[in-house]
């Protein structure tokens, strides 16, 4: 079992690495290791990501296979099957780490701040069911900030989804309650840069 300290760490240096165009010899994917996969795993986090093609958690924080548990979700939102996911991964293979990735200029995010300002526009029932979750975290930064550009609301909106969606996962399920409470799991929003390629972690570090 890697403790969330040293988990956390090894994340921030794959993400210096990945800024840095520095890859870790020992993470690209080799018939060794994935013999020794075969066998089980032992991931060092968990990763509830948004699914945007430009933010692959393996990438971004330069880590190789079977490092990652990674769940992800349009607005890295978290629902009963995410939650769940996350409970059987800190369960099972006892990591402790658990981050909240969302990133800026997030599609959902964008959706989002675009019904609360009634945008006309269509929207499916399915899509409306990921900008319901993301509604509460993001109405009051945008019927509270009048005069706030669009990027600004997108970018206040996207950091509240995330803290939102990390304390519900602390908050929202008995299992990891008491993992927290007993057994030193941690939970931690961060957001990854599109521009500059930086994950920063603000929430619960």
């Amino acid at each position: 079992m890697i403790p969330a300290d040293e988990a956390l760490a090894r994340l921030k240096d794959g993400n210096r690495r990945f800024v840095g165009n520095i890859r870790d010899a020992a993470a690209p994917i080799d018939h060794d290791r994935r013999a020794e996969l075969a066998a089980g795993q032992a991931p060092l986090a968990i990763i509830l990501g948004c699914s945007d093609s430009r933010v692959p958690a393996e990438i971004v924080f330069d880590q190789g296979l079977g490092d990652l548990f990674v769940i992800r979700v349009a607005g890295n939102i978290v629902a009963p099957s995410q939650v769940g996911s996350v409970e059987f991964a800190a369960e099972r293979y006892d990591t402790r780490l658990v981050v909240v990735l969302g990133h800026t200029q997030c599609g959902a995010i964008h959706a989002t701040v675009e019904a609360l300002q009634s945008t006309p526009g269509g929207i499916s029932k399915n899509l409306r069911s990921i900008v319901d979750r993301i509604l509460p975290a993001a109405e009051g930064i945008v019927k509270g900030g009048p005069g706030k550009d669009q990027q600004t609301l997108i970018r206040e909106a996207g950091r509240a989804n995330i803290r939102a969606s990390a304390d519900h996962l602390r908050h929202g399920s008995e299992v990891l309650e008491q993992l927290i409470a007993e057994n030193g799991l941690s939970v931690l929003g961060a957001e990854y840069s599109l521009e500059t390629g930086v994950v920063e972690f603000f929430d619960g570090v």
